[in-house]
């Protein structure tokens, strides 16, 4: 039996190993600091909620294949990442907040908040653009138009086994180009 306060780094070796006690102390430990943080950057409760949700499903159903260093640092980007997928999708603008109640933004500058933000915004377009044109295509479809892979296959007249694919090489595309902005993101907060 998993104690609560387990550090991180244990829980998440126990959640790649099929424990789903240790991932509900992570997601039980996460759940609104990433709410707070989507909230953050989008006003709408239920895409807050959604959001947040769609991380913790992403991490269950890649836990074998992730290589997760902080927990935290991984979690933010990531909810990050799912608040920029769902603004671009519905091209909402982000509402800043003057005061922001969680602990973990105290002390951030705004407009350091508001420049991270463009940068990873920048960047994923930047990587989105380098995928090949029919890949980056039935992503968009996806991720940004919320299409089935079957919906894709239909509209693209492709196989749904093409557009698995294509979906798997873009992932794995953005993972290992994202790979460094974790990483840098880590190096900085234990540089502060």
């Amino acid at each position: 039996m998993l104690n609560t306060s387990e550090t991180d780094i244990n829980l998440w070796d126990s959640v790649r190993k099929d424990d789903k006690l240790a991932f509900n102390i992570l997601f039980d430990r996460y759940w609104i600091s990433l709410y707070k943080t989507a909230h953050y950057y989008l006003e709408d409760q239920e895409v807050c909620a959604e959001a947040v949700n769609d991380v913790f499903v992403s991490i269950w159903n890649r836990r074998k294949e992730l290589e997760i260093i902080s927990f935290f640092n991984f979690m933010q980007t990531s909810v990050r990442f799912q608040i920029y997928k769902r603004r671009k999708a519905v091209k909402l603008e982000i509402v800043f907040k003057d005061n922001l109640t969680t602990d973990n933004f105290s002390h951030t500058n705004d407009g350091e908040m508001r420049i991270r933000q463009k940068e990873i915004d920048n960047e994923l377009s930047l990587y989105l653009d380098k995928l090949p044109k029919r890949c980056q295509e039935i992503f968009e479809l996806s991720r940004f138009e919320h299409l089935s892979n079957q919906e894709i296959a239909g509209r693209l007249n492709i196989s749904k086994r093409s557009v698995e694919n294509q979906l798997a090489l873009a992932l794995k595309h953005l993972r290992m180009c994202f790979k460094h902005t974790v990483l840098l993101l880590f190096i900085l907060k234990n540089l502060f």
